[in-house]
């Protein structure tokens, strides 16, 4: 059993979590982590969701308006013991759900080509490649996804 929780980047377990992720990042990105990492600031992320499953958190995500319609997903992540129980799809769809609710009606975000697990998440929930945007632009490791939210 799993209970999806809406809160926000105060949460203690939502914290929790990311410091796990910014580890898992730091080994991933390598050199390059200093780059990505100026761009994850949790301070104002008000829309947070959180997975349990016998009272741990066990995923996370967040969006947070980039621009009129349009909201960015950031800090997706799972603990590795539960992956591939379609956890990260459930966050993600549950993020989505509530930014159709606030009347956004694009989710876009950006991953690292070195996260082949996130890239195929993406890919698998409907998200498309799409440029990379922003302080993403030329960047070569980065890559940008978009999907149209369907009420």
């Amino acid at each position: 059993m799993v209970d999806i929780v809406r809160t926000d980047s105060g949460n203690k377990d939502f914290k929790e979590l990311v410091a796990l992720l910014d580890s898992y990042l730091a080994e991933k990105d390598g050199d390059d982590h200093a780059f990505y990492d100026q761009f994850n600031s949790i301070d104002k992320l008000n829309n947070v969701v959180l997975i349990y499953k016998d009272d741990l958190a066990v995923a996370c995500g967040a969006v947070k308006e980039f621009s009129p319609g349009v909201m960015e997903v950031k800090r997706m992540y799972t603990r590795p013991a539960f992956r591939g129980q379609k956890i990260a799809s459930t966050v993600l769809h549950e993020l989505e759900k509530w930014a159709l609710e606030l009347g956004y009606h694009t989710c876009i975000l950006e991953t690292g080509r070195r996260q082949e697990e996130a890239v195929g998440l993406y890919h698998h929930t409907g998200y498309t490649l799409i440029p990379n945007y922003g302080q993403y632009q030329h960047v070569e490791y980065s890559l940008c996804f978009e999907k149209k939210l369907i009420l």
